[in-house]
């Protein structure tokens, strides 16, 4: 399933780059960040087993689907283009996010450590790459 996911996730990555060279614009400065970051975010928690890379999982698609739904209302009518290369990648990220869950209770206390921390790291990457 990982590898599923990763592969996933290099398409979603190649869709965001089309769509920064059809802006002719270049990838946002705290790129480097989100690759760092998901590197020591896997390893730690990949430490922790199942659970916690599920729990983990949960947390960033949680903060990715709220922030690439908010895009779409943003850009709906003003760039179709952007609009459909996010609406391609949604259903994706839905289901990384209720394969993870599935893997973890609703009640673990793993579970609701993880959220608090990664989303906070999560939606603190995503506001940096939006003003970078």
């Amino acid at each position: 399933k990982l590898e599923e996911f990763r592969s996933h996730e290099r398409g979603h990555r190649e869709v965001f780059r089309a769509e920064l060279e059809r802006r002719g614009r270049a990838r946002c400065k705290s790129y480097w960040l989100c690759g760092f970051g998901g590197l020591v975010l896997g390893l730690l928690t990949g430490l922790l087993g199942r659970s916690g890379i599920s729990a983990t999982t949960v947390a960033v698609e949680s903060v990715v689907l709220r922030h690439l739904e908010r895009q779409l209302v943003e850009l709906q009518g003003v760039d179709e283009p952007a609009v459909s290369a996010i609406s391609s990648i949604l259903a994706e990220e839905r289901g990384h996010h209720d394969q993870a869950a599935s893997h973890v209770s609703e009640n673990s206390r793993l579970r609701r450590v993880l959220e608090r921390l990664v989303s906070a790291a999560t939606e603190s990457v995503i506001w940096l790459g939006m003003k970078l």
